[in-house]
């Protein structure tokens, strides 16, 4: 069992701090995503408002990560990613006294979405460099692909804690466990002992520092064919994700508990996923690889989808695409970690973020937009095989790497 754990990211205390700080900091995130979304449907009604909400936490993200990455190589990220939660248990705890207070609207509610998209947009680049200043490098798949066992987790717990505290408590309880638990993420946060941190001086201007980035992750080739995979990725496996709901009704006929049963069999996949990566150790060439099979095996489990008429078939197939999906974003995380110089990593994983979060709704816009014309069966056939040729095709042309 000793040495088990000296092939993990477990045998770093550091790390061990900040697996448990991310287990409560994620499980925080998705209950206050659903609380979000509930509420705002309980308020409006309106399927139109909920998107509206759902987009204002993402477009931050988009928009402001790469400044952020500039940040987060000018600052220790310890420090940035306590400022962000420490925030996060503020606007919650300020939620849960408005609604105690009447003071709970919509207008509330998209001021709260767009802040803690800010607030997610800020914490990304520095918890991504922080990462790799808690385990050596060879365990650097493993850290990563532990931590995103507990985002995962959480994506399933999240959303069921937080509708059973609505039913058994109230809206206002709810959030104020959320801000709980980010209080408690913050403080294992701040038990994290390491090296004392000093960012090369920076006399750049904000613009010029992100464009030498953009420049630097360009000019590495592995870096630059990773940021092409995982655009491959969010195009074909996570835009099918994004889509579950409209596959689960047109393919099964199915209702809202089909679609919670797939959405949990989705994280089961996920999970799994990140536990085999976190077996590995932190080479390129396993890796990349991992990241290739990881999408071949995307289209191999949507062929079989033509053939799918219930639940079961379905279910297996959303578990698998789920598990490569995960598989290739660890994996592709892991790969940049790997190559980047520590001047550049929150610059980098930052356009790396913007990617792997931006590319999933172009594929779900194609997709659904297609699927209303020619149905689900024909293009996710059509869409598995076109992503398997592309992958062959940079397989090939790559192979130097």
């Amino acid at each position: 069992m000793r040495n088990n754990k000296k092939n993990t990211a477990f045998s770093s205390a550091a790390f061990n701090y900040y697996f448990a700080a991310s287990a409560f900091l994620t499980l925080a995130t998705w209950m206050t995503r659903f609380l979000i979304g509930w509420m705002t449907w309980d308020l409006t009604g309106s399927a139109l408002w909920v998107g509206v909400v759902s987009a204002l936490m993402l477009v931050p993200t988009l928009f402001l990560s790469p400044f952020f990455g500039v940040l987060a190589d000018r600052v220790n990220p310890r420090t940035g990613i306590l400022l962000a939660h420490l925030s996060e248990a503020v606007l919650t705890l300020a939620t849960a006294a408005a609604n105690l207070q009447g003071l709970f609207s919509l207008g509330w509610i998209l001021v709260l979405a767009l802040l803690l998209g800010a607030l997610s947009a800020a914490q990304h680049p520095m918890r991504l460099v922080l990462l790799p200043r808690l385990v050596d490098r060879a365990l650097m798949s493993s850290a990563i692909g532990l931590a995103s066992t507990t985002y995962n987790a959480s994506r399933v717990l999240g959303p069921a804690l937080g509708a059973w505290l609505l039913l058994q408590v109230s809206a206002a309880g709810a959030f104020v466990t959320v801000s709980l638990l980010f209080l408690l993420g913050v403080l294992l946060i701040l038990r994290i002992r390491l090296p004392e941190y000093r960012p090369a001086e920076q006399t750049q201007t904000v613009l010029r520092a992100l464009l030498q980035g953009v420049r630097f992750a360009l000019s590495v080739p592995l870096i630059r064919l990773v940021l092409i995979l995982t655009a491959i990725d969010g195009l074909l496996g996570r835009s099918i994700m994004e889509l579950l709901p409209a596959i689960s009704g047109q393919l099964i006929q199915g209702n809202a508990a089909t679609l919670a049963t797939l959405t949990a069999l989705a994280g089961v996949g996920s999970i799994l996923g990140g536990l085999l990566v976190s077996r590995l150790r932190g080479r390129e060439r396993t890796l990349l690889r991992l990241v290739l099979g990881s999408l071949l095996i995307c289209s191999a489990v949507l062929l079989p989808v033509a053939a799918v008429r219930a639940l079961p078939g379905l279910g297996a197939v959303i578990m698998m695409l789920s598990m490569a999906v995960t598989m290739i974003g660890t994996g592709c995380q892991a790969l940049i970690q790997l190559s980047v110089a520590d001047e550049y990593r929150g610059r980098v994983l930052s356009i790396w973020t913007v990617v792997s979060l931006g590319m999933p709704a172009v594929g779900a816009f194609v997709i659904g937009a297609s699927a209303d014309l020619f149905g689900f069966r024909p293009v996710l056939i059509f869409s598995a095989l076109l992503g398997a040729l592309v992958v062959l095709l940079m397989a090939r042309r790559n192979r130097a790497l």
